[in-house]
C-alpha cells in the first residue's frame, strides 16, 4: 500500500507526538488500514490493534453494532459505520478509530448501493464522523482509495484536536 505510506507515516508521527492511539474496524478494506499503520516502524506505540469485521455477525458480535442497524439499513449505511466507529473506539479504549464498510466490487451492487459506495467512519474525542464515498475503478482502486481517504479523514479530525493532546 505504498501510496498511502506517507499519510500513514504522517499519522502514527501526529498520533505517537500527542500521545495518543487509534483502532481500526475495516469490512471492504478487510485490513488494508491496519497495514498501512503497521508498515510504519514504531506504531506500535499508537496502534493497540483492530478487527476485520467482514461478517455481519462479528459486526455485531465484536463491535456491538445494532442488530437492528444491519436488518434496517444494511452493513454498508451511514448508521453501521457510526457504529463500527464508536464500537472498536469503545472495545479498545483509544483515542481514534477509523473504520471501512462498503462495497469494492466487482459484484454485490445495486441501483441504491453501487459497487464503489463506502462509508468511513471517526470516532474520536468529540464524537463520530462518516463520509460517504464513491470511488471508481475495480476492486483494488476503490480498496486502495478507501485507505487514502480513510488515512486522511484520520489525520484531518485529529488536526482539528491539535490543542488538546491525549484528550480521551
Amino acid at each position: 500500500m505504498g501510496l498511502s505510506m506517507k499519510e500513514a507515516q504522517e499519522l502514527v508521527a501526529t498520533l505517537v507526538n500527542r500521545g495518543e492511539t487509534v483502532a481500526t474496524a475495516e469490512s471492504c478494506t478487510g485490513g488494508l488500514v491496519a497495514a498501512a499503520i503497521t508498515d510504519v516502524a514504531g506504531a506500535s506505540a499508537c496502534y493497540p490493534g483492530g478487527v476485520v469485521s467482514y461478517a455481519n455477525e462479528v459486526k455485531q458480535r465484536e463491535l456491538g453494532v445494532p442488530a437492528e442497524i444491519l436488518e434496517t439499513r444494511g452493513a454498508v449505511s451511514e448508521e453501521c459505520a457510526a457504529a463500527m466507529a464508536a464500537g472498536v473506539r469503545e472495545r479498545f479504549g483509544t483515542t481514534w478509530s477509523v473504520v471501512t464498510t462498503g462495497i469494492a466490487g466487482p459484484g454485490g451492487g445495486t441501483a441504491e448501493k453501487p459497487v464503489g459506495l463506502v462509508y468511513i467512519g471517526v470516532a474520536g474525542p468529540d464524537g463520530v464522523t462518516v463520509s460517504r464515498n464513491q470511488f471508481p475503478g475495480d476492486r483494488a482502486a476503490v480498496r486502495a482509495a478507501t485507505v487514502r481517504r480513510a488515512l486522511g479523514m484520520l489525520l484531518d479530525r485529529a488536526a482539528e484536536q491539535n490543542d488538546e493532546p491525549g484528550r480521551r
